[in-house]
């Protein structure tokens, strides 16, 4: 009787350990070229295998548009009573200053044909809503060829072109190989996804980093040493528990941006969010080391309001640029609060409209508060150089048009034009609104419009310039 009533014990004091489920079946792998592909123990069709049935598996998905497809033994629940309201973790090799994320999306076996072959809900992380972020983007990986390892030459469909770099440690060829990947053509593929811009710097060596997105990322946050059952609070910036990336079903949104309610899912994908090259580190690729879905615990609390800015370019010149943030609730946006913000040099600013004003040089930092709750508060950095001779991409915005605030939520203004015709649409092409001669600072109204990502178009003639404007 003792010995029953100790089992019974165990089992009502360890239900995590109990209910854990992780990847039970790796359904398609399709990893971009990358160092580690077509190589043991994290670039071949059997290193999927390594993902099932704990956390400790090694898989990379190569460069931007790499992508694995797994399930759970069963449907992973959208549960009230989940830690944070995290469903599941995935885990991978993030380090403090390197992270490599990638874009997750999750699917629900609406047609209960056991096949991920219904649709795809992308779960909107904190960069998801940012200007910056591109969707339904094409990548075209070609085949250099060779024995050794090469560039792999790629291209999009915006016409930018690339490679992705060869290096001395690793030697074997970066494309993936038909007897490996038979489903790979021998000369170019294309792989497609939602392209976010991220925050890289490796023009400042030793100290090359990609830096953490706020959340909702793969292969994005450290792990922890709490047991991986038990998963992080992503409104946080310190390791609470599991460490690794949590994720909500809650985020999912559908193809027009709106969240879409999910009860369950029974597929994820994860696919390499980021194009761009490390140095010596390597082409930024996501790396999956296994994944776990959380069981209902309603005693772990914290946190779940988060402020995010979209971060500073590492080097930046002199002039004015338009700041991007966000306010979330449980990982979904709500309506941006009156912020202050702080400043670490004299000749920063940034005003209501949350402009921000260079006139000196050298390394700053900033800082938005919510305004009557300080817990919630977020900071940018980057190095201001009037000397910097390169093509900095928001230069032409300081004798150019330009829109603000970016992001808005009822009227915004258009700065740099005069007596000009503006025309607004929605991302799929339609009119909505159409204003002559417009005058520099006049308010625009669009309160009555949805939130989600539009184009203004300025002028009329072939010299015409779009700006995307989106709408919290």
């Amino acid at each position: 009787m003792l010995r029953k009533l100790i089992i019974y014990a165990f089992l009502i004091l360890t239900p995590l350990g109990a209910r854990a489920q992780y990847i039970s079946q790796v359904i398609e792998y399709l990893p971009a070229p990358g160092q580690f592909i077509n190589s043991m123990p994290w670039g071949l069709p059997v290193s999927a295998s390594s993902l099932i049935g704990g956390v400790n598996g090694s898989l990379s998905l190569g460069a931007f548009g790499g992508k694995v497809v797994f399930r759970f033994a069963e449907a992973v629940e959208n549960h009230p009573d989940n830690p944070y309201g995290i469903d599941f973790t995935i885990f991978g090799n993030a380090t403090s200053e390197w992270s490599e994320p990638g874009v997750v999306w999750v699917m629900k076996d609406e047609n209960e044909n056991s096949l991920p072959d219904d649709t795809w809900y992308e779960l909107a992380g904190s960069d998801y809503h940012f200007s910056t972020t591109l969707r339904e983007y094409e990548v075209s990986y070609a085949n250099p060829g060779g024995e050794e390892a090469r560039d792999v030459p790629w291209s999009d469909q915006l016409g930018n072109s690339g490679a992705i770099k060869a290096n001395s440690v690793h030697t074997q060829p970066y494309y993936p190989l038909s007897d490996s990947f038979p489903e790979v053509p021998e000369d170019t593929y294309m792989l497609s996804g939602t392209l976010i811009q991220g925050a890289v710097d490796v023009d400042h060596p030793p100290l090359i980093k990609s830096l953490r997105r706020s959340f909702a990322y793969a292969d994005n946050q450290v792990r922890g040493s709490g047991p991986h059952t038990v998963p992080d609070n992503p409104y946080t910036l310190e390791v609470e528990h599991s460490g690794a990336d949590a994720f909500d079903i809650g985020w999912a949104v559908n193809e027009e941006g709106s969240y879409v309610e999910l009860d369950q899912i029974h597929f994820v994908k994860v696919q390499t969010g980021i194009l761009h090259e490390g140095g010596f580190l390597g082409e930024i690729s996501t790396e999956i080391t296994g994944a776990v879905d959380v069981a209902p615990d309603h005693t772990i609390s914290g946190m779940l309001d988060l402020l995010v800015i979209q971060d500073l370019s590492a080097e930046v010149d002199t002039g004015s640029i338009q700041l991007e943030l966000y306010m979330f609730h449980m990982g979904r946006p709500v309506s941006l609060p009156q912020v202050q913000w702080t400043s670490s040099e004299e000749w920063a600013s940034v005003d209501e409209s949350n402009m921000l004003f260079l006139s000196g040089s050298g390394a700053l930092t900033l800082t938005a508060t919510v305004v009557g709750e300080s817990s919630i508060t977020a900071s940018v950095s980057t190095l201001v150089n009037p000397e910097l001779q390169v093509g900095f991409e928001l230069r032409e915005f300081d004798t150019g048009p330009t829109l603000y605030p970016n992001p808005v939520r009822d009227f915004f203004h258009v700065s740099g034009v005069e007596q000009v015709n503006l025309f607004l649409y929605e991302s799929t092409g339609k009119l909505l609104m159409q204003l002559e001669d417009y005058t520099a600072g006049d308010a625009i109204s669009i309160q009555e419009l949805s939130p989600g990502l539009y184009f203004l178009k300025i002028g009329e003639s072939r010299s015409a310039s779009f700006l995307k404007l989106l709408k919290q």
